[in-house]
C-alpha cells in the first residue's frame, strides 16, 4: 500500500511512498489537517543519496508500531532538501538556534499545528539506547506535552521564531572590504591548514573549493608561494584516493576522517562540477599533468554516469544493495583475481594491490577503499584500474537521483566551458547542455529550480539558480560570441535583483519563508557572492554602471562577516580582490578570440580576464578600468600588455 508520495516528482519522496507512515508532501492539505485535528506536525527532511536518511527509513519509518503511533497523533511531512532547499534552510536554522551548532541530514523537526518549531534533531534511532534519545520516546513526549499543555509548546516555538527573525533581518555594515582583505584571508587559512594531509579542517573534511580557488588567486596576485603550496598540496592529497574515486572517476561528498581516506560515498553534481574546474585551474597554474588528469576523469565520470540528453542528474547514492559503500570497495582476493585475469602474475597482482591499499584486513569495514600509496607505481597501473572497473561493472550501481537542478547543471556547464579553452569538444557539449537547460527550466519568462527529465518544472528558481546560470551564460557568450547569451544573462540578473534583493540585502528565497542568502561559502560558493561576481562580469562586458552598483552593494553587505571570518567567505574575498585590481577585457574579432582563447586567458598572467567580441576591431584592444590600449596585432603583444598592467598594479601595493 502506498501513501501520498507516490505521485510526487522527487525520487527521494518516491522512495518513501511505500512506508507505513502516512506521509504528506509539503502542502496546504497537510497544514489544514494539523489545524483541523489540533495535532502536531512532524517534518522529515533528507535527500536520496544520504546514507543516514536510508538508515532512519529502515529503522524508524518502516517500523509499523512507530508508524501507527505517528499516523494517529501527528501529521507527517516528507521534504526533499534538493527539491526545496528553502524549507531545509529554514529548519536548519531552527536546529542551529536550538542546539548552537549546525545540523545535517536527516533533519527531524516537530512543529505545533500553527507551524511553530518545538523540537529539532538529526538522526534518531527508533528507541533510546546508550544515552541517546530514541525517536519513539521523543514523539511520545511531544504528544504528551501537547495534550497536557499546548500553550507551553506554542509559546516556546513563537519565541524561537522571533529570535530567528531577528537574526534574518540583521543587515551588515556597508563600509566596503578592507584593503588588506587578502592578507587577512591568507593568515586565517594558514591557521586552519593541515600541513600533513592538506585541507582546512579536522575530520570531517570537505573539498573547500572556494578557499582553494581564492588561495590560487592570492598566490598569483600577491606572489605568495605559501598560498599556492597550500592549494596544490590539498588538491594532491584529495585526489590520491578515498574521497576521490580512482576507478570510476569523480569525487564523493566529503571525507569522514582527516586523511581523505573514508568518504561519505554519495557523489553530487555540484561537488564534481566545482572540483573539475578547480583541478583544471590548478593544472593551468602548476603545469602538473596529475591535476589535468583529475579534472578530465571527473568530467568523464559525469558524462558517463550522471548525464541524460545533455542534462546532469543531481546525485548518486552512498548505499547499494542496502549497504554503505558496497559498490566502491574491494576484497584482496577479488582484486588479485581481477589483476591476474588482466595479465598480471600473482606476484605483480599482490604488489599492485598493496600499492592501491587493498589488503587482507581492509581499511573500511573489512574491505578496502582504493587509495594510491606514495612512491613509484608498479607497471600496469592503468590496466589494473581497468580491471577494477570491469569488476565493478558486475555490481549493482548505486541509485541515481535523476532530478535536474538548474544551479548544479549551470555549475557543470561552466566547468565544461572552462575546460573547452584547452579541449574544444567540451565547448560543444556545454553549448548543447545550456540550450537544453534553458529549454527545460526557462518557461514563459520564468526560471524554475528542478524537475525530472521527463516532467515539467513546478518549483520557482532560487537565488543560486539565477546566480550560477548567469555565470554559465557569461561563459557561453565568451565561447560562442553570441550576443543573445549576454542578453539572456542580463535578463536573468535583473530578475534576480528584482526578486531576491530587498531592503539592502540578498535573500535566497522569498516564498513561504524569507531566507537570507548566506554570505559565507558552504560546500558550494555563496549564491549572493556568485551573483556579485556575475554582476562584475556584466559590467566589464557591457559597460553598464548599474551592474557595478549592484556588485558593490552585494559585496559591501558581506563586509563585516568577511572581516571577521575571511576563510569562510572565500568567494567574497575573491570578489573584493577582483574589485580592487579590476578586470582586463580583451576586445577583438570573434574568430581571433575563439582561436586564441586558451593563451589569452592564461591565469599565470592575470586571473581576471574577459573576452568581448568586436567584429570591427583590427587585432586586439586591451581595456583595464577606464583606459584602453591601442590595437595590438598578436597574442604575444596582448600578453606583454597584460603583464605590464599587472606589474603596475603590483607596484601600487
Amino acid at each position: 500500500m502506498s501513501n501520498r508520495l507516490l505521485s510526487e516528482q522527487s525520487p527521494y519522496l518516491q522512495q518513501h511512498a511505500s512506508n507505513p507512515v502516512d506521509w504528506y508532501p509539503w502542502c496546504d492539505e497537510a497544514f489544514q489537517m494539523a489545524r483541523s485535528n489540533n495535532i502536531p506536525v512532524f517534518v522529515s527532511i533528507g535527500y536520496s543519496a544520504c546514507h543516514w536518511c536510508h538508515v532512519m527509513e529502515r529503522e524508524v519509518f518502516e517500523d509499523r508500531q512507530i508508524a501507527a503511533f505517528l499516523n494517529e497523533n501527528m501529521v507527517c511531512i516528507k521534504v526533499d532538501r534538493e527539491e526545496r532547499p528553502d524549507i531545509d534552510m529554514h529548519f536548519q536554522q531552527v536546529y542551529q538556534a536550538l542546539h548552537g551548532r549546525g545540523g545535517g541530514w536527516p533533519l527531524t523537526i516537530f512543529l505545533s499545528p500553527s507551524l511553530k518549531p518545538v523540537y529539532a534533531a538529526t538522526y534518531l534511532p527508533p528507541y533510546s539506547i546508550g544515552g541517546m534519545s530514541g525517536f519513539m520516546d521523543v514523539v511520545s513526549r511531544i504528544v504528551t506535552v501537547w495534550k497536557e499543555n499546548p500553550g507551553k509548546l506554542e509559546d516556546a516555538g513563537g519565541r524561537l521564531l522571533e529570535f530567528i527573525g531577528g537574526i534574518r533581518h540583521h543587515v551588515s555594515g556597508m563600509d566596503g572590504p578592507p584593503e588588506d582583505i587578502e592578507k587577512r584571508f591568507l593568515n586565517e587559512v594558514q591557521g586552519i591548514y593541515d600541513p600533513e594531509w592538506g585541507g582546512f579542517s579536522p575530520a570531517p573534511k570537505f573539498p573547500s573549493t572556494s578557499i582553494i580557488d581564492t588561495l590560487m588567486v592570492v598566490g598569483l596576485l600577491e606572489q605568495r608561494k605559501i598560498a599556492l603550496d597550500m592549494a596544490m598540496e590539498s588538491l594532491r592529497r584529495m585526489a590520491s584516493g578515498g574521497m576521490h574515486d580512482l576507478v570510476d572517476g569523480g569525487f564523493c561528498r566529503y571525507s569522514v576522517d582527516s586523511t581523505w581516506l573514508v568518504p561519505h560515498f554519495e557523489k553530487m553534481t555540484c561537488d564534481n562540477a566545482l572540483l573539475s574546474a578547480t583541478y583544471f585551474k590548478a593544472w593551468r597554474i602548476s603545469g602538473e599533468k596529475f591535476m589535468l588528469d583529475t579534472a578530465l576523469s571527473t568530467v568523464e565520470f559525469m558524462l558517463e554516469k550522471m548525464c541524460e540528453a545533455d542534462l546532469f542528474y543531481s546525485s548518486s547514492d552512498a548505499d547499494s544493495e542496502g549497504k554503505e559503500g558496497e559498490y566502491f570497495v574491494f576484497s584482496l582476493d577479488e582484486a588479485v583475481d581481477a589483476f591476474v585475469k588482466a595479465g598480471f602474475t600473482h606476484g605483480q597482482a599482490y604488489r599492485m594491490a598493496d600499492h592501491l591499499s587493498i589488503t587482507t584486513h581492509g581499511n573500511f569495514q573489512g574491505a578496502s577503499i582504493v587509495r594510491i600509496k606514495e612512491g613509484e607505481a608498479p607497471d600496469g597501473l592503468e590496466r589494473a584500474m581497468a580491471a577494477l572497473k570491469e569488476l565493478r561493472a558486475m555490481r549493482c550501481y548505486p541509485f541515481i537521483d535523476r532530478k535536474i537542478i538548474t544551479a548544479w547543471n549551470a555549475m557543470m556547464i561552466s566547468s565544461l566551458f572552462l575546460l573547452s579553452s584547452t579541449l574544444p569538444e567540451y565547448g560543444t557539449r556545454a553549448v548543447r547542455s545550456l540550450e537544453r537547460l534553458l529549454d527545460k527550466m526557462w518557461r514563459k519568462g520564468r526560471l524554475y529550480h528542478s524537475s525530472l527529465p521527463e516532467t515539467d518544472p513546478v518549483i520557482p528558481a532560487f537565488l543560486d539558480d539565477h546566480a550560477f546560470l548567469v555565470q554559465a551564460l557569461i561563459w557561453a557568450f565568451q565561447h560562442t560570441m553570441d550576443r543573445h547569451m549576454l542578453e539572456m544573462a542580463e535578463l536573468l540578473a535583473q530578475e534576480a535583483l528584482d526578486r531576491f534583493f530587498h531592503n539592502g540585502r540578498w535573500f535566497y528565497s522569498r516564498q513561504e519563508f524569507e531566507i537570507p542568502a548566506h554570505d559565507q561559502d558552504s560546500a558550494c560558493p555563496s549564491s549572493s557572492a556568485v551573483m556579485v561576481s556575475a554582476f562584475m562580469s556584466l559590467h566589464s562586458l557591457t559597460g553598464n554602471t548599474r551592474w557595478m552598483e549592484a556588485a558593490r552593494k552585494g559585496l559591501f553587505q558581506a563586509t563585516s562577516f568577511m572581516k571577521g571570518f575571511p576563510a569562510a567567505h572565500g568567494t567574497a574575498v575573491y570578489n573584493a580582490m577582483r574589485l580592487k585590481h579590476g578586470d582586463i577585457v580583451i576586445h577583438g574579432k570573434p574568430e581571433l578570440l575563439q582561436k586564441d582563447w586558451n593563451r589569452l586567458t592564461e591565469p599565470v598572467v592575470y586571473p581576471f580576464i574577459l573576452l568581448s567580441p568586436e567584429p570591427g576591431v583590427s587585432g586586439y584592444i586591451i581595456c583595464h578600468g577606464s583606459s584602453c590600449t591601442a590595437s595590438v596585432a598578436s597574442v604575444d603583444e596582448v600578453l606583454h600588455e597584460i603583464r605590464r598592467i599587472a606589474a603596475q598594479l603590483s607596484a601600487l601595493r
